[in-house]
């Protein structure tokens, strides 16, 4: 089928996209002494290590698990020696355990690592649990979980996102263009075994190549349908693509499954081609290395656990940079120390010479409008600042602050330069402790 250009959209706004590294080819990154192992490493209840100081483990070991059906278990990333269990803040501020594993350079496989044997949808999901996998765009859902929805009769659409609309990565793209076959490998997995008819993948119009890529591979398919956005961010968060890809609007207080569509991210679907194939569960990840303060800015696949120093030394960084953060400017999480590993659901580390991206002072309001103008959930992020400002969760609920999905479109488009967007995430935390209090 040909490629469809979509003239739908929600709101947002036009970011600069520094795709510099887009057609860097990713490069296997495994000189690091030592991987530091969260035992959190997704949203739901983190993992008891399963491991102690002393123990050898090999490459896809299981080093830490959890009973909890919203939890995702956790693997051993290289070969070598557990040399301690530690405690361990994650740069969220969550307490957790941390499994430190001294690297034997010899990345010997585990003999626990096979195919997985598949013959139904409980399989499957048994099987996508035990990978580890988790949602690989940003979230961290654990993604056995979302597949295990109920009233599965009624899901009949899968979007897979692919949009990529944050400036300076480009791991998806990459995902898209290394892995194509895996990519669809995975699809048509989750689209067997979940019984699902339809398939959109959504990417933004300034990757050419995947989009030409991807119909090319799927053209002979009618279910499967390539589909070009608009270059507008966030079109990758979850309402927008489902939108803009398929045409579906999730309405307030609903979830994409209520409305018939689960969506997954590309690199998490090519995930689950590769393992079906080889039983290697999550343990290395593709990052986007960039920023002004990398001199060699590129695409890595580098063992869960590596601490961000020794990706900066490899691209020829400057450990002494003012800004770093996990994923991209406008979502990302910004990290105080260069020792913070790799984890799961990190696609970039971003490295900047300049403490504030925004770069200007904050002003008084001038109640210009445009705030509200851009924000693809409709919300009104001045009132919302206000209301968090009186600590009035009454006020934030009426305005719907659960909403927010912390795009960072308010922030951007501020020319007062307002925090709105971190105030909204203060006031989503104020609020639901509000009501668990009530």
């Amino acid at each position: 089928m040909a490629i469809i250009k979509s003239r739908r959209s929600l709101k947002g706004v036009h970011v600069p996209h520094h795709k510099n590294t887009e057609h860097c080819e990713s490069v296997l990154f495994r000189d690091v002494g030592e991987v530091v192992i969260p035992m959190q490493q997704h949203m739901g209840a983190p993992c008891q290590p399963t491991v102690k100081a002393g123990d050898l483990v090999k490459l896809g070991d299981k080093i830490g698990d959890s009973q909890e059906f919203f939890s995702a278990p956790i693997h051993a990333s290289c070969s070598g020696t557990v040399v301690r269990v530690e405690d361990f803040w994650t740069v969220t501020g969550a307490q957790t355990k941390a499994v430190v594993i001294k690297n034997d350079g010899e990345y010997t496989v585990s003999e626990s690592v096979k195919k997985p044997f598949i013959s139904d949808k409980e399989d499957f999901i048994h099987a996508v649990r035990e990978s580890g996998l988790v949602g690989l765009g940003g979230a961290g859902f654990p993604v056995h979980v979302k597949l295990a929805y109920k009233n599965p009769e009624r899901i009949d659409t899968l979007v897979i996102n692919a949009a990529e609309c944050e400036p300076y990565i480009t791991a998806d793209f990459r995902e898209c263009m290394e892995n194509t076959d895996a990519v669809l490998a995975g699809i048509r997995a989750v689209k067997k075994y979940l019984n699902i008819k339809s398939v959109y993948f959504g990417i933004e119009a300034n990757k050419p190549e995947a989009l030409k890529l991807l119909d090319e591979k799927t053209e002979s398919d009618p279910d499967f349908h390539v589909v070009q956005l608009k270059q507008l961010y966030p079109q990758g968060a979850e309402k927008s693509i489902i939108y803009a890809a398929a045409g579906i609007v999730v309405k307030d207080g609903k979830l994409p499954a209520d409305c018939g569509v689960i969506v997954m991210n590309v690199s998490s679907v090519g995930f689950i081609g590769n393992y079906l194939e080889t039983g290697m569960p999550l343990v290395s990840k593709r990052i986007t290395v960039d920023g002004d303060c990398v001199n060699r800015p590129q695409n890595l696949v580098v063992p869960i656990g590596t601490p961000i120093r020794c990706v900066l030394e490899y691209c020829d960084g400057d450990l002494g940079c003012k800004k770093l953060l996990m994923g991209g400017p406008m979502m990302g999480t910004p990290v105080n120390s260069v020792d913070t590993p790799v984890i799961k659901n990190n696609n970039a580390i971003l490295a900047f010479s300049h403490n504030d991206i925004l770069g200007k002072q904050t002003t008084a309001c001038i109640r210009c409008g445009k705030c509200v103008s851009v924000c693809p959930m409709n919300l009104m992020p001045t009132m919302l600042e206000k209301a968090y400002d009186r600590k009035d969760a009454e006020a934030l609920n009426a305005l719907h602050i659960n909403l927010c999905i912390n795009c960072g479109c308010c922030s951007y488009t501020c020319p007062a330069k307002r925090q709105l967007a971190q105030k909204n995430q203060l006031a989503k935390t104020f609020a639901r402790k509000s009501a668990v209090k009530s």
